[in-house]
């Protein structure tokens, strides 16, 4: 308390006393200061006291108070009434903020009550003091878990994204290893498949001059053929697989599609197998390649009496499948199943039939690439295969075939035997684009054969030079892939900006993008390899002869 005129301090200060407070007595402002920054309870101030005095520490000290705290003020005023003692004291009062005013003459019980409930107002204001700071012990002690939680997130995140990466390292070297083994079963298939074909090739080429019967040099020559188609369906199994053979894709009647097989079918089976059709009413026709199709029910009848040694029936039916949603597919699609009765697969072998180079079969008896071309022939013409078999019921494959929005050709393309070949009427001029020597060779001689002179130019550049020379050249014949930087497709373009009027020909054993590139600039393509009639045959159409 402060009252330092008269005998105001010390009787209220014994008042308080008695009253069970703890009061102390203040002999100027400064000290007033001082016992509040020590931790005072409440203030009892005589208002004299404060008359034009130096406040502001005082002051100060109220505005510096922390947010829970507003000490309470009780102040002792006089009856007097005078404007400058009333301005004096509504200054006061706005300064101190939290003050009660008691006026003299001041009854003992309304001084000590007064005291009293700003004493009890202040031990409030300790206990929000305690609970703000027991609150922001608990708010920092909750984010001292936080952290040490997402510290514990991000290391237990750390762990699991090297544990993702060591899994995907492992599984890159899985798959990495499964592709050496899959690249060393297919280099070590093709090199088995073509040595035999190379060894009936170069065997009967080295038997050929030794033999001077007739019809020994004619079975010679007929086995070297043979190969020689045996090595051609290999290769159209292998870019099957791949997906990149470019299917000439057409409308097809599967009725008589494969009833012209019929023939072909029962020289390939044995003969305690016999083949049964079943085509439903109003099948529809299909969009696929004709010549592919007939490979895959060859490898599909074969791969059937393979699995029959006792003999038995191969049923080849066809149906149509309205709406069809599953498998990945969706619209209209015919089923072509082709059906046998023999020993079946197991689980382990079903998993693994459409790989290539993958066979049950013994060495020599099976290239493994039969069911790896239906299942890459089935799904390059938008479709897809399933298998149903299981050991000693037999298996059934089905293709499912987009159904085609066209109507098929009248007639079925035959397997004809090679017709005899005549040369042209008049001679001509080929210029032969081909950079390997061997093939320009053989292509030089079957145009001779044809009745044209050919010159042959190992690049684009070189055949871009010939023409430039004047020659009086009737056709270019050319290879697509060629070293130099110009395809056969540029060459085209060249050709007919140069001499629109030279018809062009390409040749390749890769279609690829090339069949549809030719397509689009209208250029005719034999694909490799071919044989003299149909060289002939594409000769002729494009001098339009």
């Amino acid at each position: 308390m402060l009252a330092p005129t008269g005998r105001d301090g010390p009787a209220s200060a014994e008042l308080l006393r008695r009253a069970g407070l703890d009061a102390g007595v203040c002999d100027s402002l400064d000290c007033l200061v001082a016992c509040l920054e020590a931790g005072a309870e409440a203030v009892f101030v005589a208002e004299e006291a404060l008359h034009r005095q130096p406040i502001e520490p005082l002051v100060r000290w109220v505005e510096d108070q922390p947010p829970w705290s507003d000490m309470p003020f009780v102040v002792l005023t006089s009856h007097r009434q005078q404007p400058v003692v009333v301005a004096e004291r509504g200054r006061l009062v706005g300064a101190l903020r939290n003050v009660s005013l008691l006026e003299r003459p001041v009854q003992t019980l309304t001084l000590t009550t007064t005291i009293q409930a700003a004493v009890r107002a202040r031990r409030r204001q300790y206990e929000v003091r305690a609970h703000l700071a027991a609150g922001e012990s608990a708010a920092r002690h909750l984010e001292e878990q936080v952290i040490a939680r997402t510290r514990e997130l991000e290391a237990a995140n750390a762990a699991l994204r090297a544990q993702i990466a060591e899994r995907e390292r492992v599984e890159e070297s899985l798959r990495h290893a499964q592709r050496i083994e899959a690249i060393g079963q297919l280099t070590g298939g093709v090199a088995h498949d073509f040595n035999n074909l190379l060894m009936v090739i170069s065997g009967g080429l080295d038997m050929l001059g030794r033999q001077k019967d007739p019809a020994r040099q004619r079975r010679l020559m007929d086995g070297m053929r043979q190969a020689a188609g045996r090595g051609a369906a290999l290769t159209r199994q292998l870019l099957a697989f791949s997906r990149r053979q470019a299917l000439q894709a057409e409308p097809v009647d599967l009725r008589r599609q494969i009833g012209s097989m019929r023939e072909l079918l029962d020289r390939s089976l044995s003969g305690d197998v016999h083949v049964a059709l079943d085509f439903g009413l109003g099948l529809w026709p299909v969009e696929v390649d004709p010549g592919e199709l007939e490979l895959v029910i060859l490898n599909l009848a074969v791969n059937a009496r393979d699995a029959m040694p006792e003999g038995g029936t191969i049923s080849i039916r066809a149906s149509n499948l309205a709406g069809w949603d599953a498998d990945g597919l969706h619209g209209d699609f015919v089923r072509l199943a082709v059906i046998d009765t023999g020993t079946g697969m197991p689980p382990e072998v079903v998993a693994r039939v459409f790989e290539p180079f993958f066979t049950t079969k013994d060495i020599g008896k099976g290239s493994g690439l039969g069911l790896a071309q239906v299942y890459g022939f089935a799904r390059q013409s938008g479709g897809t295969v399933r298998i149903d078999t299981a050991v000693g019921r037999g298996t059934t494959i089905e293709l499912l075939l987009p159904r085609s929005a066209r109507p098929p050709a009248a007639e079925v393309r035959a397997t004809a035997e090679p017709r005899r070949v005549e040369a042209p009427g008049s001679r001509g001029h080929v210029l032969l684009v081909e950079d390997d020597d061997e093939v320009a060779a053989l292509v030089g001689q079957m145009l001779g054969e044809l009745g044209f002179e050919a010159t042959r130019a190992a690049s684009a550049a070189a055949a871009l030079g010939a023409l430039a020379d004047g020659r009086a050249i009737d056709l270019v014949f050319s290879d697509v892939l060629m070293p130099g930087g110009m395809n056969g497709v540029e060459l085209v373009r060249e050709v007919r900006r140069r001499r629109p009027e030279l018809p062009v020909v390409l040749t390749t054993a890769y279609a690829g993008t090339a069949k549809h590139d030719a397509e689009a600039e209208g250029i005719a393509l034999l694909p490799k390899p071919y044989r003299l009639d149909e060289l002939a045959a594409i000769t002729r159409a494009a001098l339009g002869r």
